[in-house]
């Protein structure tokens, strides 16, 4: 089974960039939808992004399409999250996951990485 770790958090104007990583173990990395999810304190947790394993097809919520983009690098066991134009409601605990199939849904992934903090003051 796949082992996720989450890097690349921290604080961030508005307005600005971060882009987070998702280390993963294993060999069968690419075969995973991988998806984003974060928490804001107080909050529920909620999808963010996925991406489909081979066809790296690209999924997201209405409130960060056109800033954020997943992408994913099979050879480098690695899933990635480039979050442009900021906002402090994007303030939250951002999680990677992983799937055997293709959903939004917190529980249809089965793996999840510890998470990292995004922070971003207005």
């Amino acid at each position: 089974q796949v082992q996720l770790v989450e890097s690349g958090g921290g604080l961030v104007q508005d307005g600005g960039s971060l882009r987070l990583s998702c280390a993963a173990s294993g060999r069968t990395f690419s075969s995973y939808v991988l998806g984003w999810f974060r928490q804001a304190p107080g909050k529920e947790r909620e999808f963010v992004s996925a991406i489909t394993s081979i066809a790296g097809n690209t999924f997201y919520a209405d409130s960060v399409k056109g800033r954020f983009t997943i992408s994913r690098d099979n050879a480098k066991n690695t899933l990635y999250l480039q979050m442009n134009s900021l906002k402090p409601e994007d303030t939250a605990v951002y999680y990677c996951a992983a799937s055997t199939m293709l959903t939004t849904a917190i529980k249809g992934y089965n793996v999840w990485g510890q998470g990292t903090q995004v922070t971003v003051s207005s």
